[in-house]
């Protein structure tokens, strides 16, 4: 199963927004979306603090900050097809 992952905080605005678009673009999909809160993960903590969102496709970055639909979309093709 492919997996999605969300690094942000609570209260974080642009958090509530990425994970607003990725949410949408996951609909019907099989790929599955985690949530992890940086200040509970010390190494990523130590990475992140002060970039997030980032969003990590099997422990990869594709996305920091912000990130539209389409482009989401687009490198979840880049990034899965074979």
């Amino acid at each position: 199963m492919t997996v999605l992952t969300l690094v942000g905080k609570p209260g974080c605005h642009l958090c509530e927004e990425m994970q607003a678009v990725v949410e949408g673009v996951l609909r019907g999909t099989a790929i599955q979306l985690r949530e992890l809160n940086v200040e509970e993960h010390p190494k990523l903590e130590a990475r992140y603090v002060f970039e997030i969102p980032v969003l990590l496709l099997e422990g990869r970055e594709i996305a920091r900050y912000r990130i539209t639909e389409a482009e989401l979309r687009e490198r979840l093709r880049e990034v899965l097809s074979p």
